[in-house]
């Protein structure tokens, strides 16, 4: 089907676009400066799309039958859980006057217990917004993704590797679902065609709980290191930034959100999407060593071959499973 793939530059989209093509879909990328990013990858279609713009969101979503929402304004800085709510609402008004029969989101885990961050607190929003409308939209939660260019990932692989001893804060000790991003591809291809009327949220977790703390050492462990932690029990959250932005490749800010999003168990609550799809989600450790190999490609490449990436996720070149 011809699909429009939403933030087709961001880390999630870079990978899904390959995955896409593999499939047989017709893939119109949107981004808000298609110049740069014909420039980076010229065999893509790119098209102007700006959520902010209703002109821009019409012309994107002409004649398309799905499309995927990767759209996030955390980076811009401000009010970004207004500026999404806003983007949201727009898109979902454009895509129902296209005829767009669905939608696909990938939001985010949030506490069953605790404060939820602002950051968590609006991926639920932009999910609420969009499921809210006639057309039927496919809400995937996850918690951290492994996988090359993912903010998560780049905050855990560099502590784990630049560090000889890692402080430990209280909130390490939470646990979570952490996900490779190829099990995540494959719920998002699973969502645009699943069989279903309506509007659903289905929880996308990794293959097994586990405690930051256990994560960063067996993270260190892939990369051939052993790491000493040392518990720092008043070491808050908010110190606990300034650490990461010192040591890692994440800024200040995205640091900050980072850490308020895991300063608690962050399980799935919902229906799991394997139960519906019939995959099994790979390993932590056999996620970690396929980040790293993305990382390690020629020139650094984060968006695969379509050949490269259907082998990956199990497709063929004709896109069957």
């Amino acid at each position: 089907m011809k699909v429009l793939l939403t933030g087709a530059t961001g880390f999630i989209g870079s990978h899904l676009y390959p995955a896409l093509v593999a499939a047989g879909h017709e893939v119109i990328c949107g981004t808000r400066n298609p110049l740069r990013a014909r420039h980076q990858y010229p065999k893509r279609s790119w098209v102007k799309l700006d959520i902010n713009q209703e002109n821009t969101l019409a012309n994107a979503l002409q004649e398309c039958e799905a499309a995927f929402y990767l759209v996030h304004s955390m980076s811009d800085g401000g009010d970004y859980a207004k500026q999404e709510a806003e983007g949201a609402k727009n898109f979902l008004l454009a895509a129902e006057n296209a005829g767009v029969k669905r939608i696909v989101y990938l939001g985010g885990v949030t506490p069953a217990q605790g404060k939820i961050s602002d950051h968590l607190k609006s991926r639920m929003k932009t999910g609420e917004i969009l499921r809210g409308g006639s057309v039927s939209t496919i809400e995937l939660r996850a918690a951290m993704i492994i996988g090359a260019g993912s903010a998560s990932f780049t905050m855990v692989k560099d502590l784990a590797q630049r560090l000889p001893a890692m402080l430990l804060p209280r909130w390490l000790r939470n646990s979570s679902h952490p996900v490779g991003v190829d099990d995540v591809l494959r719920s998002l291809l699973f969502s645009l065609t699943f069989k279903h009327q309506g509007s659903k949220i289905l929880e996308v977790p990794g293959p097994e709980r586990i405690s930051h703390k256990d994560l960063l050492n067996r993270t260190a462990s892939v990369l051939g290191h052993k790491r000493m932690m040392i518990n720092v029990p008043v070491l808050t959250p908010r110190l606990s930034s300034y650490w990461i932005a010192a040591v890692t490749r994440v800024d200040l800010k995205l640091a900050q959100e980072l850490v308020e999003g895991v300063r608690y168990d962050l399980d799935p609550t919902g229906q799991i999407i394997w139960q519906l799809s019939g995959e099994t989600p790979v390993s932590i450790v056999d996620a970690t060593e396929l980040a790293l190999a993305d990382e390690a490609a020629p020139g650094n490449l984060l968006a695969p071959s379509a050949e490269t990436r259907a082998k990956v996720i199990g497709l063929d070149h004709k896109g069957r499973g």
